[in-house]
């Protein structure tokens, strides 16, 4: 007879170079883990983190918001113009003050995603400074 079954570990290696190609690998991991990491069952709906931990009063606010405002700061690292900067800057705080508001803050992040909205704007501007870390997406 064996033993107790261990528990898969899904690890993920993400490089933590400075360079526009480790950013995007960065940027995009996130914004997979807080808008897009699992389905809800029965309609088959993609949610994150972004809406799960949302449903925390006042914590998990906060810790989306964080999350959130370091795409920004991944975004001023690629040295990003200001005004793409602020854009992303209201996105999250858009999301932020609608998240605040209890049930419909909630219904908020299923819809209003700030942070693919942001990782669209990160991309657009590597795709266009940066093409050699563009990726062929299937």
């Amino acid at each position: 007879m064996s033993g107790p079954e261990r528990p898969q570990v899904i690890s993920i290696n993400l490089p933590t170079g400075s360079d526009p190609h480790s950013i995007r690998q960065r940027v995009e991991a996130l914004e997979m883990l807080l808008e897009r990491s699992f389905r809800i069952p029965g309609i088959n709906y993609p949610i994150g983190l972004d809406a799960v931990v949302g449903l925390v009063p006042v914590l998990g606010d906060i810790v989306t918001t964080a999350m959130g405002a370091y795409l920004v700061w991944e975004g001023r690292n690629l040295g990003m113009p200001r005004w793409k900067l602020w854009r992303m800057a209201g996105n999250v705080a858009f999301d932020t003050a609608v998240g605040a508001v209890p049930v419909v803050g909630d219904a908020a992040d299923f819809l209003f995603r700030s942070n693919t909205r942001n990782l669209k704007i990160i991309k657009k501007h590597l795709d266009k400074h940066h093409p050699s870390t563009r990726v062929i997406e299937g």
